[in-house]
């Protein structure tokens, strides 16, 4: 499990090599981080510009667009994220020009887990927030703290078993938006595939209980008949915002 001096972070892993892929994604599960995958660079892209991650690991042989290219272009879109180069290219050149390219580290093949590990935490630490926004999630007033692993409603404290804290912290980070199923299934129970249960609206039962037990009427979690769930931001506005009620 994660030590306590870490909290589990979310990793997107980029890697063609199916074996090591999956050693590592198993590795860093049984550590309790969430972890994203992509076998090429098309699909690691994609992922590192529509997903929020805690740091990344990349590759830079890679099909379709190769590691330094993916590392340049997302940090000339502005994206920060702290980037692992993870590579069987180990020559001074090679890791001065991986460097060069915006990574924060690089570790060459073969690697030892326990050193992958420890690179990752320091530089999860190194990329947290300092932004208060993104590591206290509210909507209406539901407030979640995420390093503290704490949620309250109205004041009032709402403890969550550990799927549902990740399952309504997904949805905050989403608010206002439609969370779909298979959305649900990959990054709250890291299924990349269907398994046609109802896990999914026994897990959405059970948080509506429990965080609409003190605020009794609409739930805050609505469900989009065929699209999914979600959480809207109810920010009452004032008469001085609102044009049609400004006289009244």
């Amino acid at each position: 499990m994660a030590t306590a001096a870490h909290p589990p972070m979310r990793i997107l892993v980029v890697e063609d090599d199916l074996d090591v892929l999956h050693y590592i994604a198993k590795g860093l599960r049984e550590h309790s981080h969430t972890v994203d995958i992509a076998e090429n660079g098309k699909d690691g892209l994609f992922l590192a510009t529509t997903e929020r991650y805690d740091v990344m690991i990349l590759d830079r042989m890679l099909p379709e667009i190769d590691g330094l290219k993916i590392l340049k272009t997302l940090r000339g879109a502005d994206n920060h994220t702290p980037v692992l180069i993870l590579s069987a290219l180990g020559e001074v050149d090679d890791r001065v020009e991986g460097l060069k390219a915006g990574s924060d580290d690089y570790l060459v093949k073969p690697f030892a887990f326990v050193e992958l590990l420890a690179r990752l935490e320091i530089l999860g630490r190194r990329g947290q927030p300092s932004n208060h926004s993104d590591i206290v999630l509210q909507a209406s007033d539901l407030t979640m703290d995420v390093l503290a692993r704490k949620v309250t409603r109205g004041g009032h404290a709402i403890p969550l078993q550990a799927r549902e804290f990740k399952l309504l912290e997904f949805l905050l980070r989403h608010k206002n938006q439609v969370v779909t199923r298979t959305m649900l299934l990959e990054h709250v129970w890291e299924y990349h595939f269907d398994p046609q249960t109802n896990v999914i609206d026994v897990h959405i039962s059970r948080l509506r209980q429990k965080i609409d037990e003190k605020s009794p009427g609409e739930s805050m979690i609505k469900t989009i008949r065929g699209a999914g769930y979600t959480i809207e931001d109810a920010a009452p506005v004032s008469k001085a915002q609102d044009p049609y009620k400004i006289f009244i």
